[in-house]
């Protein structure tokens, strides 16, 4: 079975803490996601603040407006570094994804590492040379242009 990874770096015209602010908040997440996913976060949140071990449910459209249901498990967090999720339940075989910072001059180097693999083994890995490797594309595009729409751009 195939595994793929996608990465991508954005530097942000902003401070460590704010940034770390905005992107360790689930409450954020709809923010940066485009619209035509239909994304929803549906766990009751007892926290702003990410830690590991929390469980975060959401409703999303991937594909023709198909709604699912998608659960993923924060598993590492350091504090204004770096934390992972890792989904429990939802579209792929498996998904693993970093959001890391650090801070540079003038701002912060953002990188995102998502490692996964589609379901369905040799019909997933045709999948996401079709759709999936060109639809995540697309998000992080509009998560780059979100994170410029809240800090500004570089």
């Amino acid at each position: 079975m195939a595994f793929y990874q996608l990465e991508q770096e954005q530097r942000v015209p902003a401070s460590i803490d704010e940034v770390w602010k905005f992107i360790s908040n689930p409450n954020n997440l709809k923010e940066i996601t485009p619209k035509h996913m239909g994304f929803k976060v549906t766990s009751k949140q007892d926290s702003s603040v990410m830690y590991p071990g929390m469980i975060i449910t959401y409703k999303v459209s991937p594909l023709l407006g198909i709604e699912m249901d998608w659960m993923t498990e924060i598993t590492h967090v350091v504090d204004r570094a770096y934390f992972v999720d890792e989904q429990r339940i939802g579209p792929y075989a498996m998904w693993h994804h970093q959001h890391r910072i650090v801070a540079i001059e003038g701002g912060v180097l953002m990188t995102d590492i998502v490692t996964y693999q589609p379901p369905f083994g040799f019909l997933g890995a045709i999948a996401n040379t079709l759709i999936i490797k060109g639809q995540l594309k697309q998000i992080f595009e509009y998560r780059t242009d979100a994170v410029e729409n809240r800090f500004g751009k570089w």
